[in-house]
């Protein structure tokens, strides 16, 4: 009767009372569920971890493996899994226990079959509702991204095929690419998708600190290890045992570190400063560096054995002026991340933002751009992204402010000497946004340049009512009340010509 029982998803009860778990399996197995039974805790031990469950029944007191050891050992191997503990009314304290490990409800005894179906069913629809959140998640990074990691050209879909097949893995990866292209974000991707996104993700960048610092750093220090070490100091790999630790400018770090951190890669082992005593880390580790460590290894400068062990797995970053076509797609992906963190309603885009977005060169990459979107959207006072959210000291306007200007210039090459005068007056008047200043930015009168303004307003309202008219220009003077001689006459004085006139 429920999506739980559609889908027979499996359950095991584990009860040391065999009469009383062969009915509750009963019981859900007539609603729909397929239910396996274990007789004891040993066995359910066994169970959890030789077959997938979904839901798992267990009784809290039993003799060996105890309630609380099925609850650890299912979070263990099988976290997806909802379980739910019944226990007796006074040991309502050992059931609060086993929620803290991780159960998801408690039943006190004695249980009604019906209670007990409610319950599963409950945690069954969770569970499910878990799976299809999970599988919407897949479906959207197939088509846009891996866990932030957005793109769509054929350089991103590289990246994020390897993002796939690495982040399972234990295997070192070395992300290489340029400032600002997302380095640490692909990181964080490898760590959110492995099996140790439950565990610390550690981040280290080499340039921040020197030689010693660094070392202090990784590997931590013994209490008077030197002058100042007053009490013992873990260092990053302890901290990020069984996790991820991410070293960002690896080819900024010193040779003797490197040897230090080759042994831990070879051997599992950390040494802290002042003292011989190896402690065993388990880390995966995730490196990045916009410098040629080939060539680094060439010149003496670079480790050639470490350089191997950390580049198991390589990801390529492209710049962004290489993956032009990822840009709407990120500029949309930052504008719903800032209007969300700084309470704005939807903004839209303006084609002209988003045409300026692809224009330009990038040169600090994504970081750049999304800088640039957060200032934009900080900025906006009308709901739409325009240049004119964009600070005019940015780089990206005064580029693309160059190139409509030199694309303008080329479009006029072949046209009439009144209309490169309109057009460069036009210009005056934009840049400076005042009529008196664009007079004197010309060299003209403000007078003549107020004339030109009428003229070329007189200009425009009789090209639209000849484009009205479909180049009718006996219709468009009796519009105006006027002959046609007439309106020809001022046609010529104003400089249109009809062919122009009919394209407006």
């Amino acid at each position: 009767m429920s999506t739980a029982a559609d889908e027979r998803l499996r359950v095991l009860v584990v009860d040391d009372d065999a009469s009383h778990a062969e009915v509750v399996a009963e019981g859900l197995d007539r609603v729909g569920y397929s239910c396996d039974v274990a007789t004891n805790g040993t066995l359910g031990a066994k169970k959890i971890e030789s077959d997938d469950y979904d839901v798992i029944l267990t009784d809290l007191r039993m003799a060996g493996v105890d309630g609380l050891g099925i609850v650890r050992r299912a979070k263990e191997k099988q976290p997806d899994a909802k379980v739910v503990v019944i226990t007796g009314f006074g040991e309502v304290h050992t059931a609060v226990e086993a929620i803290k490990l991780g159960a998801s409800h408690y039943l006190l005894k004695p249980v009604s079959l019906a209670e007990l179906r409610t319950i599963v069913d409950k945690s069954a629809e969770e569970l499910l509702r878990a799976r299809e959140v999970r599988e919407l998640r897949r479906q959207l990074d197939e088509k846009f991204g891996f866990e932030g990691v957005v793109g769509n050209s054929p350089k991103m879909l590289e990246v994020l095929n390897r993002l796939r097949s690495y982040a399972p893995t234990k295997a070192t990866v070395l992300v290489l690419g340029e400032n600002g292209t997302g380095k640490e974000l692909v990181a964080k991707a490898l760590h959110n998708n492995s099996p140790r996104k439950n565990k610390p993700f550690v981040a280290l960048n080499c340039t921040a600190l020197n030689e010693n610092l660094l070392d202090d750093e990784l590997f931590g220090h013994e209490a008077g290890a030197y002058t100042g070490a007053e009490r013992m100091r873990k260092g990053r790999f302890e901290h990020a045992n069984g996790g991820t630790m991410f070293l960002d400018e690896i080819g900024d770090m010193p040779l003797p570190l490197q040897a230090k951190l080759l042994r831990v890669l070879e051997n599992g082992e950390v040494f802290r400063i002042g003292s011989n005593d190896p402690i065993r880390v388990d880390v995966r580790l995730v490196s990045a560096t916009n410098r040629d460590l080939d060539a680094m290894v060439a010149d003496g400068k670079f480790r050639q054995d470490l350089y191997y062990r950390l580049k198991v797995g390589t990801i390529r970053l492209p710049p962004l002026r290489d993956r032009i076509m990822d840009i709407p797609l990120l500029v949309e992906h930052f504008r719903k991340e800032f209007c969300q963190k700084h309470g704005k309603p939807s903004i839209k885009v303006h084609k002209d933002f988003e045409r300026a977005m692809k224009q330009y060169d990038w040169p600090g990459n994504v970081r750049q751009l999304r800088n640039l979107i957060e200032s934009a959207i900080v900025q906006d006072t009308d709901g739409e992204l325009t240049l004119d959210d964009i600070d005019s000291d940015e780089p990206l306007r005064q580029q693309t402010g160059a190139r409509q200007f030199a694309q303008g210039v080329d479009q006029l090459v072949g046209r009439p000497m009144a209309e490169v005068e309109r057009y460069y007056m036009e210009k005056a008047l934009e840049m400076t946004q005042n009529r008196e200043a664009a007079a004197r930015l010309l060299d003209v009168g403000e007078r003549t340049l107020y004339r030109k303004i009428q003229e070329w307003k007189e200009q425009d309202e009789i090209r639209a009512i000849i484009a009205k008219h479909s180049g009718n220009l006996k219709a468009a003077a009796e519009q105006m009340n006027i002959s046609e001689s007439e309106f020809t006459s001022r046609m010529k004085k104003l400089g249109i010509r009809r062919d122009d006139a009919e394209v407006s």
